[in-house]
């Protein structure tokens, strides 16, 4: 889909956008999934080559960030924002002093708030305008999804922390459940690895615009006005501090999964050390049998009356007094 808007909202959508020259007012050319007719409509009626879905997936620096005479050309990964699709797809952006061409492959709510304020008529004027609305709105909702996250491992800490493993907080009857505690440690484990899977998508997308946003306020100085260059500055610091805050919830995650596994590791060593007291346990009885049990002619317990019964309370006392004896060490 393409879309042209100015400051005061949409000024044509689709093959509408095919009139030359644009209409001075219409300042920002949106393409959302375009198709190659789409694509080459753009590039027909702005003059701009529109990069293709490939070129805007490049790693290189050079390739995301680069420069034709007065167009800026810029890309960066970008997150979806929800829970059930964390992909990473590219965002495209074309700058110009008087056109702005983003390039996009899914939908952001950044884009629509931006577009309900040209609607609004109170949206950017410029094409630079424009770029810095979507930014911020693109960095603020990046910073929601911080925040949320880190409330989310504040409750996942007190969880793996307190094994508070039970819907009800009944962590006393989970205890004797290790099936439940079993399936708890592994949701929790799930849980820490999505967390972490989602701030590694995050962190690809401030990085990209740690890069852009200097790069443009650099390159770019002599057609920025004094509050525009002031809003890149404050952008940048935004990002920056952004950064600083994913890595130390990055870190957060690791202790968790750390913490997690150690809680597994304990819960495996409890299911071996029940094993090797009962293998230890059943050792004495096993012996005191084997000695009953054996073929000799002169045994002197064949003849006592009582020798049976002798020889079952020796076999259980030999069984009786290891188990008492862990049960006081008490190993189980």
């Amino acid at each position: 889909m393409i879309t042209l808007h100015g400051s005061d909202g949409v000024v044509a959508e689709g093959q509408a956008c095919a009139a030359r020259p644009l209409p001075a007012h219409g300042t920002w050319l949106d393409l959302d999934d375009p198709s190659e007719a789409e694509t080459a409509l753009a590039e027909s009626v702005t003059g701009l080559a529109v990069p293709s879905r490939a070129a805007l997936s490049e790693v290189q620096n050079s390739r995301r960030l680069n420069r034709r005479r007065d167009a800026f050309y810029l890309s960066t990964p970008m997150v979806s924002f929800r829970d059930d699709d964390l992909t990473l797809r590219p965002l495209g952006f074309v700058l110009t002093p008087e056109r702005l061409l983003t390039i996009r492959f899914q939908p952001l709510a950044a884009f629509d708030t931006v577009k309900a304020r040209q609607a609004e008529r109170d949206g950017p004027a410029s094409s630079v305008e424009t770029f810095l609305a979507l930014v911020e709105e693109l960095v603020d909702r990046m910073a929601d999804t911080l925040e949320t996250t880190s409330d989310e491992l504040d409750s996942l800490s007190t969880r793996v922390f307190t094994f508070d493993v039970s819907a009800n907080g009944n962590a006393r009857r989970e205890a004797s459940a290790p099936k439940r505690r079993d399936l708890a440690l592994r949701r929790l484990l799930r849980a820490i690895g999505r967390r972490g899977k989602a701030l590694a998508k995050l962190r690809a997308s401030l990085l990209g615009f740690g890069r852009i946003l200097p790069y443009v306020a650099g390159e770019a100085e002599s057609w920025l006005k004094p509050e525009e260059k002031a809003r890149f500055e404050s952008l940048r610091l935004d990002v920056t501090s952004l950064d600083e805050f994913e890595t130390r919830l990055s870190e957060t995650v690791q202790f968790l999964l750390d913490a997690t596994l150690g809680l597994i590791n304990m819960e495996q060593n409890n299911t071996f050390r029940v094993l090797t007291v009962v293998s230890v346990i059943g050792i004495p009885p096993t012996l005191m049998a084997s000695v009953y049990g054996m073929n000799f002619k002169h045994m002197p317990e064949l003849d006592w009356a009582w020798g049976y019964p002798y020889g079952l309370a020796v076999i259980a006392a030999s069984a009786l007094v290891p188990a008492v004896y862990f049960k006081l060490r008490g190993w189980f």
